[in-house]
């Protein structure tokens, strides 16, 4: 093959090294290094992830640490929100079980995120986040991402319990199959893998919580 083709450009001709000081001079506001992109200042996702290969997936090594408690929809919500309630009465007892209870919203393209955690009966932790131009899935992934780090790095916590609004969004963190939010799922199938590989008893249990329950 041609030596032309065998080396990548080193220079950018579009970025803020190439203007001239009158050109820079004209600029009135603040703009982004188009070479900052071709740096990978900003977050990627690679297919060959090893979160998301066959055999290595922590739903394929720590399917026994997962479950999912779902709102059966042929039920009263009423019986749903007993289950809820009894499950953080229990809980909160429990010196080694952190309750998360995230939330994610967008008005006007800004998205809040808002997360709780609380141990032993005591708020921990409450984060609150706002970012512009995203989806409400990315802003309800990054609720519980946040949420399931902060729980994660207490040396002394062995049960995780998230409470969301949005369990088919928790439910894509374990998929397997390509899709737009799998920069988030790498994240925080890392910070699960670590957690699990800890202890063999520790354990993450999503509770669904619909929005007329809150």
């Amino acid at each position: 093959m041609d030596s032309q083709y065998n080396a990548l450009p080193t220079h950018n001709f579009v970025s803020l090294n190439s203007l001239t000081n009158r050109q820079c001079s004209l600029i009135k506001g603040y703009i982004v290094d188009i070479a900052n992109r071709f740096n990978k200042c900003f977050p990627s996702f690679t297919p060959l992830h090893s979160e998301f290969s066959p055999g290595l997936r922590v739903i394929d090594n720590f399917s026994n640490c997962i479950s999912f408690n779902v709102c059966d929809k042929g039920k009263d919500d009423k019986s749903h929100a007993h289950q809820l309630d009894d499950m953080v009465l229990e809980s909160s007892s429990f010196p080694f079980t952190t309750i998360i209870v995230s939330d994610a919203s967008i008005k006007n393209n800004v998205a809040t995120f808002i997360s709780h955690m609380h141990i032993n009966n005591k708020t921990l932790i409450k984060m609150i986040h706002h970012v512009v131009h995203v989806t409400s899935t990315e802003a309800e992934l990054f609720a519980i991402r946040c949420s399931i780090n902060q729980a994660t790095n207490f040396d002394n916590v062995s049960k995780i319990i998230v409470v969301t609004d949005s369990i088919h969004t928790a439910k894509k963190i374990f998929k397997p199959s390509v899709h737009p939010y799998q920069v988030q799922s790498a994240a925080i199938l890392s910070d699960l893998r670590n957690f699990f590989k800890h202890h063999e008893n520790n354990f993450i249990e999503f509770w669904e919580c619909l929005s007329c329950l809150k």
